[in-house]
């Protein structure tokens, strides 16, 4: 059967049938190309970048974008340092603002301080590209609000649709490229073709080009003639692979979350190839037969898994605007690299024109631990089908038999906790759906992990083994698989620090401390992901945890007290992590409070989750909770946490009272708390004399920043 793209199903097909089409579906060469690529580099930069604005309305003056400096050969040497091989940047974002001397406007950097007008950051970051080898791609955003909301804008203009040359010519700025197209297109169409062949005869080559479905706003139901860009695309950047249309797709989301299961064969219920319009593809399934067999076309389409390194996709500040960890990156890597898609990792360069020093480290440490696990395969002189161990792409081992495996004896005893598996997408399609790996310890085989589906390229993750044996075990395929490398590798694991939870039923919790990028969280806990087999150990007593002490399998009563914990990983030892507890908040009721807001009630701070928080409403005088907590206790301290998702609340200064019937109240004390806003943590007080007590209210004197409202995230209460 002779392999396509694109493959029709008819009304007769069988499952057999449909599992034999899927398979003969295969990458063009651009998307081959982009696939090889694996890790790349977005760039949001523009006037968001000195506005601090996710999305900005069109209007801005271009002045804003008031760059001094721009050192694009520093964008380029960090992604280099990452391994990253192509970027791309946003041409054009939402706003409409271009940040090329483009003919067809004076919305951009043309009327911007920089360089007096003269600049152009896509051209100085095209050199830069050719100088460090880099692929260069542009994000041209079919949205354009200042086509919108400007009165001489084109965007749904309500104009006609007659037929146009592209380029339009402008007096005094002829193109060396003299292909000319004829379009039939309205003002607003015309005005992009004209922008895209720009972009792909002046500053290329392009290897990428990104649209969106993303629109702030529409008027007067624009349409976009896509089938027009694409045939100019196909033609001005014939190695271009184009993201959003039947190209590339978005993995959908912006996290980094991945799926378990992404196949790249995908269903339509229209020809991709004469589609307009491509809805994002979001469901868990993506690649089913049950999918594939409720649809009428299978098509090639591989996924980008595209998230920031920011909070965010512009540049705000380096103090409040988080970044992502190197263990965080390197997962998603992971994940996606070695889950058949490609990461697509944004870095937004700062108001210097430059990546913020912190991003630059991620990126470099990301780089070294990919080269350092990599870069080295522990397969280099094994015994096994020379096929898989050439590293050439162009042989490959076809499996026959009812239950396919392949056995590699290695030359020495080795420790091993990756293995990469790559099938022959690029002639035979994707086959395998489901599979195993198995080591040879102490003279029999074990079974270490197992996955779904392999394609492009699949990275095993399970704990480290020493073993001179593998076997891979092909469970089950759509057709006869045809593999084309594998490769066995080591990852230098760094036991990570540990965090504690409290359940409302006062169980207890030890994990892998999460990454606090509250942006688009993926879910997952690099820690754990990237210490397979890593083992946590505790104490209850305060003494130092080891081997030795209570392993940590599953939630754990817990009251008042210290609890301490190490992990431990291949005999290497983390750092110990420590929380003191307060009471059980298990019998807490709340008795009254002076006000709250819609989501933030007052049972928030005491529900064991600092995520979550009370707030009053507008500040009024002496805010206050009172809570009953069941039964007369002994208290010596009490500790404040703040929430951390709003500087809006914070009490710096309040005054604790005590009762023994809810109704007559006793003053304990004041407490201060300085510096909240910069630092959101939990602070304690410790009474200056203990004191008995049922009930206890809390009153807030004052907020810090002179807030509007008082705001609660948890609070404890300590008896020793």
């Amino acid at each position: 059967m002779q392999t396509e793209n694109t493959i029709a199903l008819d009304a007769d097909d069988t499952q057999d049938s449909i599992k034999l089409k899927a398979t003969h579906v295969v990458p063009t060469k651009n998307q081959y190309d982009a696939l090889k690529d694996e890790f790349i580099a977005f760039v949001h930069f523009g006037p968001n970048t000195f506005s601090k604005m996710e999305w900005g309305s069109g209007m801005e003056d271009p002045a804003i974008f008031n760059l001094q400096n721009l050192d694009t050969d520093q964008w380029c040497m960090a992604m280099k340092d990452a391994g990253m091989k192509k970027v791309i940047i946003t041409a054009k974002h939402h706003d409409g603002f271009v940040i090329w001397q483009s003919r067809y406007t004076k919305h951009g950097v043309m009327s911007s301080p920089y360089k007096n007008g003269e600049g152009d950051v896509l051209k100085e970051l095209s050199e830069s590209c050719k100088k460090y080898g880099i692929k260069l791609g542009v994000y041209l955003s079919p949205a354009d609000l200042f086509q919108i909301e400007n009165t001489e804008g084109l965007y749904g203009n309500l104009s006609q649709y007659t037929k146009r040359t592209i380029p339009g010519e402008i007096v005094g700025r002829p193109f060396e490229n003299k292909i000319t197209f004829e379009f039939e297109v309205d003002d607003y169409n015309e005005y992009f073709l004209n922008q895209l062949f720009e972009l792909l005869t002046e500053y290329g080559p392009i290897d990428e080009v990104w649209f969106d479905g993303a629109h702030p706003k529409r008027k007067g139901n624009q349409q976009y003639k896509y089938r027009d860009w694409k045939k100019l695309i196909t033609k001005l950047a014939p190695n271009a692979v184009v993201f959003g249309k039947e190209g590339t797709r978005w993995c959908g989301n912006e996290a980094g979350a991945t799926r378990d299961t992404e196949w790249n064969v995908v269903p339509y219920e229209e020809d991709p190839r004469t589609m307009n319009l491509f809805a994002d593809i979001t469901d868990e399934d993506v690649g089913s037969l049950e999918k594939m067999a409720a649809s009428k076309f299978l098509h090639y389409q591989p996924a980008e898994t595209n998230t920031s390194i920011r909070e965010g996709w512009f540049y705000r500040d380096d103090t409040d605007q988080k970044v992502r960890t190197t263990d965080d990156v390197f997962d998603i890597y992971e994940r996606s690299v070695g889950g058949n898609s490609i990461f697509l990792l944004n870095i937004p360069p700062n108001r210097e024109g430059k990546f913020s020093d912190q991003d630059v480290q991620v990126l470099k440490e990301t780089g070294e631990r990919i080269k350092e696990t990599y870069g080295v395969n522990l397969l280099e002189g094994a015994e096994g089908p020379k096929e898989l161990l050439d590293n050439d792409e162009e042989t490959n081992l076809v499996l026959q038999g009812e239950q396919p495996m392949v056995e590699l004896t290695l030359p020495k005893a080795t420790k091993i906790n990756r293995f990469l598996i790559q099938e022959n997408v690029k002639i035979f399609g994707e086959r395998v759906s489901k599979h195993a790996l198995d080591a040879w310890i102490d003279g029999v085989w074990k079974e270490v992990t197992n996955a779904t589906n392999i394609g492009y390229k699949r990275i095993l993750r399970f704990p480290e083994v020493t073993t001179t044996k593998l076997r891979l075990r092909i469970l089950e395929t759509r057709f006869i698989p045809v593999l084309q490398h594998v490769s066995a590798h080591y990852f230098e694991s760094r036991p990570p620090q540990l965090q504690f939870t409290r359940n409302s039923k006062g169980e207890v919790t030890i994990v892998p401390k999460m990454s606090d990028f509250r942006w688009n969280p993926n879910g997952e806990n690099a820690g754990a992901n990237l210490n397979k087999g890593m083992r946590i150990f505790y104490t209850t007593d305060s003494q130092e945890p080891s081997a030795e002490s209570s392993l940590f399998t599953e939630p754990f009563l817990f009251g008042e007290g210290e609890l301490k914990a190490i992990a431990i990983n291949n005999e290497k030892k983390g750092s110990v992590a420590s929380i003191k507890f307060g009471i059980s908040k298990m019998p807490w009721k709340l008795v009254s409070t002076s006000s709250a807001l819609d989501r933030h009630d007052a049972h928030l701070f005491f529900d064991e989750d600092p995520k979550t928080y009370w707030q009053s409403k507008l500040k009024g005088k002496n805010e206050f909770v009172c809570i009953d907590l069941s039964k007369k206790i002994e208290i010596k301290s009490f500790a404040y946490t703040p929430p951390n998702s709003t500087a809006d609340g914070m009490i710096q200064k309040g005054t604790i009272f005590s009762s023994d019937d809810g109704e007559n109240w006793t003053k304990q004390g004041t407490f201060i708390f300085g510096n909240l806003i910069n630092d959101p943590t939990q602070r304690i007080h410790k009474f200056k004399q203990s004191f008995s007590t049922r009930f206890v209210k809390l009153q807030a004197d004052e907020i810090a920043g002179n807030g509007s409202s008082a705001a609660i995230a948890e609070l404890d209460f300590y008896t020793q």
